[in-house]
């Protein structure tokens, strides 16, 4: 584990930013927003960035309740210099999801794969269930009790991402959870826990029922509509509850795209790699071993064909077979 010490140093008298993937979930935000308030107990100011949107459901709520301030690159464009100090959180650069924003990337704090190997000045990247545990051991540490939001965010995140310790778990997320849960706001966490779904989002459901198609212990759906990424991320989960189901492959047509989620618990099929290695010179991807996300940008959707639904399916399908989603 890399000391936060160094990172401190290091940020001491910058101009920092700290910057998310392009589509901040809960995990991203929270430990976004916990390493934010970290380096305040130190003197050093930063904000909060990410390109892309804030989805409705979990993210938004999130950020409302707990008074989260983040910035899109539109609100940022004319005030990055190339001497500004990156921090990529939950995120790497060059990793398929993080716009390459003016400035420094001099550290990266994730829990993802490394798909590209980037020189940071300090990095701490580890495979556990949430970033947000890696900032909670940070503050565990140096003997730095997070206050109530913080500490609310923090394990939010944790939850989100390793879907209430069912998935990706590992001794160093129930930890922090130890940690974290005497020092959280229980009211808030509450809110957060029974507000992640909209009347409208009602309709992807009923679009992930109808369109779904079974191969093998694949499980295909396509929504025809836009949804927001924590709805899509939900919907995956849905279908992978299926019995006959252990690779979960959801999309929904947007208008950036088509959008990818992923699942798997096939010990043999890891879903990252299954989603990096379909998506291949058509768009993005990745993720762990399971769960993953991807992106087929607008200008790629005519090498689908005509028949996108197949072509999709079919090139999962030979990844699988052929062993590019080894785990």
């Amino acid at each position: 584990m890399s000391d936060v010490r160094s990172l401190i140093s290091l940020c001491m008298n910058k101009r920092v930013f700290i910057q998310t993937h392009n589509f901040p979930d809960p995990d991203a935000i929270g430990s976004a927003f916990g390493l934010q308030q970290l380096l305040l107990r130190y003197g050093i100011e930063s904000k909060l960035c990410y390109d892309g949107k804030i989805d409705k459901l979990s993210t938004a709520k999130m950020l409302e309740s707990l008074d989260i301030r983040m910035y899109s690159g539109i609100d940022l464009f004319m005030e990055l210099r190339d001497d500004d100090c990156i921090i990529c959180v939950d995120s790497q650069k060059f990793g398929g999801n993080m716009t390459d924003f003016t400035g420094d990337e001099i550290a990266a704090i994730d829990h993802h794969p490394t798909y590209v190997e980037v020189s940071y000045r300090y990095s701490d990247i580890r495979q556990v269930g949430a970033c947000s545990t890696i900032i909670a051991q940070y503050y565990e540490d140096r003997e730095i009790p997070p206050d109530e939001r913080v500490a609310t965010a923090l394990l939010y995140g944790i939850k989100m991402d390793t879907l209430n310790f069912t998935r990706g778990v590992t001794p160093e997320d129930i930890h922090a959870f130890e940690y974290l849960l005497p020092l959280i706001d229980k009211k808030r966490m509450s809110q957060l826990e029974h507000s992640q779904m909209e009347y409208q989002d009602l309709k992807a459901y009923g679009a992930a029922i109808e369109n779904i198609r079974v191969i093998g212990c694949f499980g295909f759906s396509r929504i025809p509509f836009s949804c927001p990424n924590a709805m899509i991320a939900i919907l995956s989960d849905f279908i992978l509850s299926l019995v006959e189901v252990e690779v979960a492959v959801i999309y929904c047509a947007r208008e950036d795209g088509l959008k990818f989620s992923v699942r798997s618990e096939r010990e043999t099929i890891d879903a990252g790699e299954l989603t990096r290695s379909a998506l291949d010179g058509l768009g993005d991807g990745g993720g762990h071993a399971a769960m993953a996300g991807g992106l087929i940008p607008v200008a790629k959707l005519p090498l689908l064909g005509d028949r996108p639904d197949d072509f999709i399916r079919e090139r999962f399908l030979a990844v699988a077979e052929n062993g590019g989603a080894e785990a």
